[in-house]
C-alpha cells in the first residue's frame, strides 16, 4: 500500500469531529457537486495575534455538587462593564427570561409626596374663575399695598380707572402714574401688576417733557372687544399697536387662577419615553424640550409617569387620545411649578419572570427569602446606560472633561450590534461628512443624532453648539448616567471590602421621616432608576473659564475610614 500524506490541519480537525463534510479527494483539487456552491479558495495566512488558536479538547463534564459547594455565580460581562459586580449574598441562583413581553415589565412612577402615578382619568380639570365677591374682596387689600408702593396720589388715580373699569365703561383710556427714575422701583411696580391685577397692562413710556419715564397702565382686551376682568380669553392681534410703543409680552393671556403648567400622567407601552414625547409634541406644534419630567423609563414595558407642560390647556391634550397608538394621557392638573430631573421618590417595578430553570422549587423559594431577608446591592440599572455598543456614561465622561469633538463622535460613529443601514448612514458621514445625507436617511427617533447634524450644519466645527442642540434632558441624561457608573463602582468597593452584614463607620445612611420630625432631605438629585437613591453628597464645580461656563463638574466623595 502506498503511503498517506500527514494529515493536515482541516483533517485533523475532521478527525476532531469539528468539520463533517466528506475529505476532497488525495491528489484532485476538490469539485463542486450538483447544486452545491464551489469552496472559497483558501484565505490568506492571518498575522499571528489574529490567528485562530486550536480548538480544544472536548470538556469533560463536571460532577455534580450540592448548593452548599456552589462558587458565587458572577453578573454578565455588560454588566460587570458597569461596575455591577457584587451580590448581596451567596445563594444559589437560577435562570429566567427577563421582558419576555413587554408587559412583563410594569413600572409606576412614586412622586414625591409618596403617591403611586396611575391613569385612571381621561376628565378635564374645572377651569372656571373665581367668583366676583371673592375678586372684590381682594380688591381692597390689593389697593392698600398699591398705595404702599407707589404714595397717595397714584392709589387715587388707580381706584378711580378701576371704578371706570366696573361700570363698563367700553372706552377706559390709559392711565400714566407718576414719574419714576428708578428702575429697580419700576420693576417692582410691573410685578405687582402682574399678581394683583392680571387683567391689566403695564409698560414703561416717557413723560412729556421727554426725559422721564412713567408707567402706563391699560386694560387689557377680551374676545371680540369684549372687556374681560378676569384676563380669561383672546388678547389683541400681534400686530396692534396705538399711539406709544407697549411692552408685546403682557399681551400674552393665561387665567390667572390656573397654575402655568398642565401636569398630566403619560401612560405608554413599548415606547422610549422621548419618543413618545416627540410624538406628542409633534401633534401640538410643540418642541420635545416643552416637556418636563422626571425621569425616563423603560421603552420594553408598561410605564406610567409624570409630565408637566407650560401654558398649555388640558383639553389640547385630551383630544389626541383617540389618534394615539400605544400611549393615553389623563389625570389632568394645573400646578404652579414644572417639574425637574430626579424630583421623584422612586418607581415601583412589577416583573413577570418566564421560562424558569432551577433545580427545584426549593431553590427558587430559598433565593425569594434572601433577597426578602437580605435585600439587593442598590445599583443602577443597566437601562440607565443605554442598549447601544456606546454606553450612555462614556458620553457624559467626555462631557465633564470638556472634549465636545469627541462627545460628538461618541454619539455619531459607527457602533456594533446596531443595523446594517444604521452603521451604512454612519460610515458615510463619518468617511465623507455629507450632513445632508445623514440628516435624510437618519430616523426621527434619534433624536440626539439629528439635532447634532442639523446644528452642524448651521455652525460647521462648532462642536458646543452642536451638542447644546439635543434636548436639555437627554444631555443630563448623560451626566447622570456618569454618576450613576461612579455610584456603582463606589457600591461594588463597599460591597467587596466590607461585605453587607452591617453598617459601618463613615457609611450614609438615609433616615426615614418619623412622626413629629420634619420632613427629610433628599438623597439624590437623580432618582429615575430604582427606589432609593444612591445615598452620597454631590458637590458641584464649574469648569475652567477657557472651557465652558455653563457645564458642571460633578464630583462624588464617599467615607471608607
Amino acid at each position: 500500500p502506498t503511503s498517506q500524506p500527514p494529515p493536515t490541519e482541516t483533517e485533523a480537525e475532521r478527525a476532531a469531529g469539528r468539520i463533517t463534510s466528506p475529505p476532497p479527494s488525495a491528489g484532485h483539487p476538490p469539485t463542486a457537486r450538483p447544486n452545491e456552491l464551489p469552496p472559497l479558495p483558501n484565505p490568506p495566512p492571518l498575522p499571528p495575534l489574529l490567528r485562530k488558536t486550536p480548538f480544544p479538547p472536548p470538556r469533560q463534564p463536571r460532577p455534580r455538587r450540592g448548593p452548599a459547594a456552589r462558587p458565587a455565580p458572577r453578573p454578565p460581562r455588560r454588566a460587570r462593564r458597569r461596575r455591577i459586580s457584587r451580590f448581596a449574598s451567596s445563594l444559589p441562583g437560577f435562570r429566567g427570561a427577563l421582558k419576555q413581553r413587554y408587559s412583563d415589565f410594569v413600572v409606576h412612577e412614586v412622586a414625591r409626596d409618596g403617591t403611586l402615578v396611575r391613569l385612571t382619568s381621561f376628565d378635564l380639570p374645572d377651569e372656571r374663575a373665581d367668583t366676583d365677591d371673592e375678586a372684590e374682596a381682594d380688591l381692597p387689600r390689593a389697593l392698600e399695598s398699591f398705595r404702599l408702593l407707589c404714595g397717595d396720589a397714584d392709589c387715587e388715580v388707580l381706584r378711580g380707572f378701576l371704578s371706570s373699569v366696573s361700570e363698563g365703561d367700553s372706552d377706559v383710556s390709559p392711565i400714566i402714574l407718576s414719574p419714576d427714575a428708578d428702575k429697580a422701583h419700576r420693576l417692582e411696580v410691573h410685578d405687582f401688576f402682574k399678581r394683583n391685577f392680571i387683567f391689566l397692562v403695564t409698560d414703561t413710556v416717557e413723560h412729556s417733557d421727554g426725559v422721564q419715564r412713567c408707567i402706563r397702565v391699560r386694560l387689557r382686551s377680551g374676545p371680540r372687544g369684549r372687556r374681560n376682568r378676569t384676563g380669561i380669553g383672546s388678547s389683541e392681534p400681534s400686530g396692534w399697536r396705538d399711539d406709544r410703543p407697549f411692552d408685546s409680552r403682557g399681551s400674552v393671556t393665561w387665567p390667572y387662577h390656573l397654575g402655568k403648567f398642565l401636569r398630566f400622567h403619560l401612560y405608554k407601552e413599548n415606547k422610549d419615553t422621548q419618543e413618545a414625547l416627540r410624538v406628542i409634541g409633534k401633534m401640538l406644534g410643540l418642541q420635545p424640550r416643552s416637556f418636563r419630567i422626571a425621569g425616563t423609563k423603560d421603552k420594553r414595558a408598561i410605564t406610567t409617569q409624570q409630565v408637566t407642560l407650560f401654558k398649555v390647556h388640558a383639553s389640547r391634550l385630551a383630544a389626541l387620545n383617540n389618534k394615539l397608538t400605544g400611549i393615553k394621557v389623563g389625570d389632568f392638573n394645573y400646578v404652579k411649578e414644572g417639574l425637574v430631573l430626579g424630583q421623584l421618590m422612586g418607581n415601583r417595578f412589577t416583573i413577570t419572570l418566564r421560562s424558569v430553570i432551577a433545580e427545584s422549587e426549593d431553590m427558587i423559594k430559598v433565593a425569594v427569602d434572601g433577597l426578602i431577608k437580605n435585600g439587593f446591592i442598590n445599583y443602577y440599572g443597566l437601562q440607565r446606560f443605554g442598549s447601544a455598543s456606546v454606553p450612555t456614561h462614556l458620553v457624559g465622561a467626555t462631557l465633564l472633561r470638556g472634549e465636545w469633538r469627541s462627545a460628538v463622535s461618541l454619539i455619531l460613529d459607527p457602533r456594533e450590534g446596531e443595523c446594517d443601514d444604521m452603521n451604512g448612514v454612519r460610515e458615510h458621514y463619518k468617511e465623507h461628512g455629507d450632513i445632508d445625507v445623514a440628516i435624510r436617511n437618519f430616523p426621527r427617533r434619534l433624536i440626539a443624532e439629528r439635532a447634532i447634524l442639523q446644528r452642524l450644519k448651521k455652525y460647521p466645527g462648532n462642536y458646543l453648539q452642536a451638542l447644546m442642540a439635543i434636548p436639555r434632558t437627554l444631555r443630563l441624561m448623560y451626566v447622570h448616567s456618569y454618576q450613576s457608573y461612579l455610584w456603582n463602582h463606589a457600591a461594588s468597593m463597599r460591597a467587596g471590602m466590607y461585605g453587607l452584614s452591617g453598617v459601618i463607620e463613615g457609611d450614609l445612611v438615609y433616615k426615614k421621616e418619623c412622626p413629629g420630625e420634619g420632613t427629610v432631605t433628599d438623597a439624590s438629585e437623580n432618582n429615575d432608576d430604582h427606589t432609593n437613591a444612591s445615598e452620597m453628597d454631590i458637590f458641584a464645580e464649574t469648569l475652567p473659564e477657557e472651557t465652558i461656563q455653563s457645564v458642571k463638574v460633578y464630583y462624588i466623595y464617599t467615607q471608607t475610614e
